[in-house]
């Protein structure tokens, strides 16, 4: 306890010295405590801040100090992560890499330098506290005007509310891996694929699918949650309040532990003017798709005095989060119609196609190790013109070419891709990178084991970058899963092939198959995590540790204690 609070004192000294240019500061204070979630179908304990979950939203502006004073009410040891923050590391909140973790009933006060703005958020990095409830949203104003306008802002968190515990969870899907899968393929589809496809054609897809001991419906590795919006379900309808023609900013974020949701607004057509915090050449659209821990905020502008409905679908259609925007209290959104039809894995989505298959019968027997590559598109990091502006999202050049997770917007009108995101203004000069790292992201769904380059987190050495140097990340997705890549303290640039103007991101998602490539400049020194977003995924090895040696001496006293 004293050596955790020497620890704590120390962090928070090297911080102050960090801030000293700093002229103002906002100051909050958290309690982490247990908690009742209450979704109108079920009561289920957790953990909160202040007494609710999601905790509260902390606002700040460019250029001042947060200093955000966390005590522990619990029975165990918890952490805040300020997830998308660039702040001294010993303030990032992660136990065992950035700090000791605070202890029941100590007090951690966090100080951190606010550098950016934009839309982000919190949870604990203990456990599995941020799927049982330990999350919170983050507002920073700039300190110069918006390039774009709006009236009024609404924070739109969603959730995945699981009445199972983290610990639960993991354990069912140790025991049997599709233990949630609910959308399994029946007697019913067989005879549906024979008539479609031939019964020889049916059989062998089924036997390549059974050799490999995968499903094609293993989209969603656990379903059965309820759909959160701001702590609401759909039968408890958060509301938000509008005027006509008011231009509304909704600040969405993914705070879920697995789910991806496609989010659309049915009648209103989204402008996205922020990605993951960072301002993007706006771009119009039907419908997006947020993976986990992602956040974007869109412009809608109701002309209409009716109510509007907020629905996001889980990835794999096994369920959703609802809400309404209004004019007046009381009104409710008609449920729009949701699509039933869950979407399939292809051949493609494992990064071949059926002719592909030879040697694959022993595939599932590979320590943690798949044999496919992955789909590199080999225009990647060169001229990828063609990639900009998917079509319609049938062709998005962030998703194998015959994927069945590639998504339509539900009225046939256009769907965000990552090939739209273009940064407003770039955040680093466009120079070569001085080395590339290969990261295999890979995985054994039978054993539900999830590693990078084929060896858990426990086993693996740390990824040593050098301060100062731009390292060029080479993702490989050789599992049928999608990844959110989130690299801690520093900024991850995609790679959508336009140079200075590519955008600028916390967290990457990887989708099956794929070979994805981002860049970061090593600017902030200290010790980092590097992992898939998906909580049991980054549990079971999905994770690495990130030492950047150089620096800033102020680093290298806590670095050498």
């Amino acid at each position: 306890m004293k050596t955790n609070y020497l620890k704590g004192v120390l962090a928070g000294a090297l911080a102050m010295v960090a801030l000293s240019t700093v002229s103002r500061a906002a100051t909050y204070d958290l309690t982490v405590d247990y908690v009742t979630i209450d979704t109108g179908e079920s009561k289920t304990k957790g953990i909160g801040y202040n007494g609710a979950s999601p905790g509260p939203t902390l606002r700040f502006k460019e250029g001042e100090e947060a200093v955000i004073n966390v005590t522990n009410n619990l029975k165990e040891a918890t952490s805040i992560h300020w997830h998308g923050l660039i702040l001294p590391y010993q303030m990032d909140g992660v136990p065992g890499i950035s700090f000791p973790g605070i202890e029941p009933g100590e007090t951690f006060t966090y100080r951190i330098p606010v550098t950016q703005s934009g839309t982000y958020w919190f949870h604990s990095h203990s456990g599995f506290q941020e799927p049982d409830g330990a999350y919170g949203s983050i507002i920073i104003e700039p300190e110069k005007r918006e390039p774009f306008k709006f009236d009024r802002e609404y924070v739109v968190v969603l959730k995945d509310k699981h009445p199972h515990s983290g610990d639960r969870i993991l354990r069912n899907l140790k025991m049997m891996p599709d233990y949630y899968n609910r959308k399994q393929r029946t007697i019913g589809d067989f005879f549906d694929d024979v008539s479609k496809n031939g019964l020889g054609a049916t059989l062998s897809e089924r036997g390549d699918w059974g050799n490999m001991r995968m499903m094609r419906t293993d989209i969603e590795d656990v379903q059965g949650f309820t759909g959160l919006i701001n702590g609401k379900s759909p039968e408890q309808n958060w509301t938000g309040l509008f005027k006509p023609d008011e231009r509304v900013r909704l600040r969405f974020i993914n705070a879920s532990a697995m789910t991806y949701f496609d989010v659309r607004i049915p009648g209103l057509e989204m402008t996205v003017v922020q990605a993951d915090g960072n301002n993007v050449q706006p771009v119009r659209v039907d419908e997006f798709r947020i993976s986990v821990a992602e956040t974007y905020d869109v412009i809608v502008q109701p002309k209409e005095e009716k109510a509007y409905q907020i629905m996001a679908e889980s990835m794999g259609r096994s369920g959703f989060a609802f809400a309404t925007l209004a004019p007046r209290e009381g009104m409710v959104a008609e449920m729009p119609e949701l699509r039933t039809e869950p979407p399939v894995l292809t051949m493609a989505d494992m990064g071949m196609d059926h002719s592909n298959m030879a040697g694959m019968s022993d595939l599932a027997d590979m320590s943690g190790v798949t044999a496919t590559g992955g789909i590199d598109h080999s225009a990647m990091g060169h001229d990828m013109s063609a990639m900009s502006g998917a079509d319609n999202g049938t062709n998005d050049p962030f998703y194998a070419a015959g994927s069945g997770l590639v998504p339509q917007a539900a009225n046939g009108g256009k769907f965000l891709s990552y090939a739209d995101l273009k940064a407003q203004k770039p955040l680093y000069e466009d120079r070569p990178a001085t080395r590339e790292i290969e990261l295999r992201l890979t995985g054994n769904m039978e054993r539900y084991t999830w590693t990078i380059n084929g060896v858990k987190y426990e086993d693996a050495d740390p990824i040593r970058l050098k301060y100062g140097e731009r390292v060029r990340f080479k993702f490989v997705n050789e599992t049928m899963m999608s990844h959110p890549m989130h690299l801690h303290g520093m900024w991850s640039i995609l790679d959508t092939g336009q140079g200075k103007w590519d955008p600028v991101k916390h967290t990457i998602n990887i989708n099956p198959g794929m070979t994805v490539y981002s860049e970061t400049e090593v600017d902030e020194p200290g010790e980092w995590a590097f992992h898939c977003h998906l909580s049991y995924h980054m549990a079971t090895g999905m994770f690495r540790k990130v030492i950047v040696e150089g620096g800033p001496a102020i680093t290298q006293l806590e670095n050498g204690n």
